[in-house]
């Protein structure tokens, strides 16, 4: 099996990883309906770059690393879950985004969000099982090498990559068609989206 082989395959791991909604998603629109279409490509970098390193835990069988995150993946669900409901109780009181567009852009904003995707993705350990069965079922027959690991992993964050790039353009496109108000219930009803993932989250860390 060839290396683009393998990058493909990965590619669209990256992909079918990312597609399903969930609390990254749903923060990833948010945050592009409220701030636009940069900080929304900030989050969806986040979780690309965790997703990213996830697969290199996963496909260079770093096993100390991979252990230590599963060993405390509860407390990691309960600390990303109070987070969920933080940012859902802000955006639920929040008053608007009228202001937004004459504020001036800041990078530091960009990389708070690019951070807060992160850590929230990180907060998932179970995600390097899932990467390792993948690579396990794609690796050519002699196994994974560091450069085909490498590979893997350009493939896996490019794919994430790509799906939030085009999430983020269908919500920016949305996010100019519709009104302040609308935009504001929108913000609403995305905060009691997240406080509800956040409280499933917790459930998930206290479980068993």
């Amino acid at each position: 099996m060839s290396d683009l082989s393998v990058f493909i395959k990965a590619l669209g791991i990256g992909v079918a990883v990312a597609a399903p909604v969930g609390p990254m998603s749903i923060l990833l629109m948010r945050t592009t309906l409220a701030r636009g279409w940069r900080n929304g490509l900030a989050i969806g970098g986040g979780i690309a770059i965790a997703d990213g390193m996830f697969g290199m835990i996963a496909a260079l069988g770093l096993a100390g690393i991979s252990s230590f995150m599963l060993e405390y993946e509860k407390p990691l669900h309960v600390a990303a879950g109070l987070f969920l409901i933080y940012l859902g109780l802000r955006k639920l009181f929040s008053r608007g985004d009228e202001d937004m567009a004459a504020r001036p852009v800041s990078r530091a904003g960009w990389a708070r969000d690019l951070a807060t995707a992160w850590l929230l993705t990180m907060t998932n350990p179970p995600t390097i099982i899932m990467f390792a069965a993948v690579f396990t079922a794609i690796a050519p027959a002699g196994g994974l090498d560091a450069a085909v690991a490498l590979v893997t992993v350009a493939g896996v964050f490019l794919g994430s990559m790509l799906w939030w790039c085009f999430l983020v353009s269908v919500v920016s496109g949305v996010r100019h068609a519709i009104g302040h108000k609308a935009r504001t219930w929108i913000e609403r009803l995305s905060g009691i989206v997240l406080a509800a993932l956040g409280i499933n989250e917790i459930r998930r860390g206290f479980a068993g």
